[in-house]
């Protein structure tokens, strides 16, 4: 079975062809000096590795106490800790590139997710301790800062719209623990948008090797400029099989802008329409000459797709002129804009092209999010619940329904756990009663049932359950 594993600590590098100083060969010549025959990409590594680092995070826990601990007679005997570890540390590695000459630097958020210390050690090996300024586990990126006197060695960020199929690159990391590490491939594929590691999904894919230890690092060109951070490889033993995924620097830039912005979260602009992908079948209804484009199934109101005029059957085709294939590249591509101005969509509605100038707002809060933690004994004890809003629903990646209340956060080992009920369900009637407000949701737990009969909602799916009270 095939499976995706995300690791620690990368460097890739993507471009097109390399200079040398010996005289080129013309097509089908043989080499017939030494120095057409070292093409090489020492100059690109010893000006991009300085800004490649090591990040390393821990995070202390305090274990869990098992009752007879505190029995007076059995610690008398065996001890007040009972020889028991009374902490647990959770460790992390991983890379990082210094994007910033202050010390920012941008590495995967599962490389310091959880994490309550983290530290950095430079190409110099120069060691730091580092704050997290900004996680964003929507696109798996994390903005660190050095807690040191700068100024420090930073890369370009580059294009990656520049780059082609067949670009070489270069990845420079920590494979395995054993050291800074270089190396090469090409670029193999480009928008790939089936991989499943993020909401934002538009990866570069590339041949370079990369292993456990990698993510987190840079994927540059051959002018040693970023155009991706290295997130996940595909392989089923855990070693890189050459195809490996990483993020474009343009949505790095994004993060880096609200991170110097003094943001926490990242502010992405509101589209408020449901997409499909446009399949074979739909081609002909949709006046379409082949399957590619977003096609609108849905539209909310008052959203900015509403106001700009787009409605149930158009197919978005390109943003500012970008080609936009399916539900995932515009998704991408939307996010990538920063909040404030217009958007120009290119978009085809009964087999006729048209623009039109999509606002760059946020989700609105329309109203407060009020979240309610049930307790008790009743199946839904153990979830945080709040009333759902555009802003909300944009956080959870839900539908554009924007009614409801949806389940925040679920208690492990909690009867609501143990019903399965997860992170983003919408709750949408109990015992036959619609569910407006977390208010209602609380209201109705206090009531007392011999069987209760729910319906959420998850996926845009409805889901009805009994369970006994």
């Amino acid at each position: 079975m095939r499976a995706f594993r995300a690791f620690a600590f990368v460097l890739t590098f993507a471009g097109a062809a390399l200079s040398t100083s010996a005289p080129p060969l013309a097509q089908g010549i043989v080499p017939t000096s030494p120095a057409q025959t070292r093409l090489t990409f020492a100059p690109v590594v010893k000006r991009v590795a300085p800004a490649v680092v090591n990040v390393y995070g821990r995070r202390v826990e305090r274990a869990p106490r098992h009752p007879f601990m505190d029995d007076p007679m059995l610690r008398r005997f065996f001890g007040g800790d009972f020889g028991l570890p009374q902490e647990r540390v959770q460790r992390s590695a991983g890379s990082g590139v210094i994007v910033d000459p202050v010390g920012l630097i941008v590495t995967n958020h599962h490389v310091v997710e959880n994490m309550t210390e983290v530290r950095v050690a430079l190409n110099d090996r120069r060691e730091f301790d580092a704050d997290v300024v900004l996680r964003d586990p929507r696109t798996d990126l994390a903005i660190l800062r050095i807690k040191g006197q700068g100024p420090f060695t930073a890369i370009e960020i580059g294009d990656p719209d520049t780059l082609e199929v067949g670009d070489f690159v270069i990845a420079v990391g920590n494979p395995f623990g054993v050291g800074q590490t270089v190396t090469q491939g090409i670029v193999s594929a480009l928008a790939r948008t089936q991989v499943g590691i993020t909401d934002y999904q538009f990866f570069i894919q590339t041949d370079a090797a990369i292993n456990p230890g990698n993510s987190g690092g840079a994927l540059v060109d051959v002018s040693g400029r970023l155009v991706g951070i290295n997130t996940a490889i595909f392989s089923q033993s855990g070693g890189s099989h050459g195809i490996g995924f990483a993020i474009p620097s343009t949505m790095v830039r994004v993060v880096l802008a609200s991170a110097k912005g003094g943001s926490a979260v990242v502010r992405r602009p509101w589209f408020g329409a449901r997409l499909q992908a446009v399949s074979p079948e739909l081609v002909e209804s949709l006046g379409l000459e082949r399957p590619s484009g977003a096609a609108v199934t849905a539209v909310a109101e008052r959203s900015p797709a509403a106001r700009a005029g787009l409605r149930a059957g158009d197919v978005i085709v390109a943003v500012d002129g970008q080609p936009v294939e399916s539900p995932e590249a515009f998704g991408f591509r939307l996010g990538t804009k920063a909040v404030g101005g217009k958007a120009e969509l290119t978009y085809r509605r009964n087999g006729r092209e048209a623009t039109v100038a999509l606002d760059l707002v946020p989700p609105p809060e329309t109203r407060p999010r009020d979240p309610v933690t049930l307790r008790g004994r009743w199946p839904l004890a153990g979830v945080t619940a709040a009333n759902l809003s555009p802003a909300l629903a944009d956080e959870l990646s839900l539908e554009i329904n924007t009614e409801g209340v949806v389940v925040t956060q679920v208690a492990e080992r909690s009867p609501a756990a143990e019903l399965g009920l997860q992170k983003g369900d919408v709750v949408l009637m109990v015992d036959g009663e619609r569910v407006n407000s977390s208010r209602d949701l609380e209201r109705l737990a206090k009531s007392r049932n011999y069987y209760w009969k729910l319906v959420i909602s998850r996926g845009g799916q409805p889901i009805t359950t009994m369970v006994g009270g």
